[in-house]
């Protein structure tokens, strides 16, 4: 059984890696969000989540996901790439929030969707390996 199990952890590592790391986002995320919602207004909360999140991304992805060295060049790509999703994320947030949904249940289900977006560009645009320019 272990190997079976082996060779589809190697396989996956690095999704798995993102998906552990990415989930420690959203718990960073998510704790930013909510003590800061406890003063100010849900938007206001959420776009400093955002910036405190996107920080602890940028690290864990570079050095521990993707393993590569932290650069400028991936440290902009990075940011350029998040404030696109930040959109997203404000957007969604100000939405389900409009719609009457809890804040909390909101949070969560917009970052589900900013997870798989942030994936897709890491992996295919700022991480990209160099024989797939």
């Amino acid at each position: 059984m272990l190997n079976k199990i082996k060779p589809l952890l190697h396989k996956y590592a690095e999704t798995l890696r993102y998906l552990f790391w990415g989930v420690m986002t959203v718990v960073v995320n998510t704790a930013v969000y909510y003590g800061l919602s406890l003063f100010t207004d849900d938007i206001a909360a959420n776009t400093v989540a955002f910036i405190a999140a996107v920080m602890f991304a940028y690290f864990t992805n570079t050095l521990l996901v993707f393993r590569q060295k932290l650069s400028w060049k991936t440290f902009f790509s990075f940011w350029g790439m998040r404030i696109g999703t930040l959109l997203i994320d404000d957007g969604g947030m100000w939405l389900l929030l409009y719609w009457g949904w809890n804040n909390l249940i909101a949070k969560c289900l917009v970052n589900a969707i900013i997870i798989v977006l942030n994936y897709l560009f890491s992996k295919f645009i700022i991480y990209r390996k160099k024989g797939n320019e």
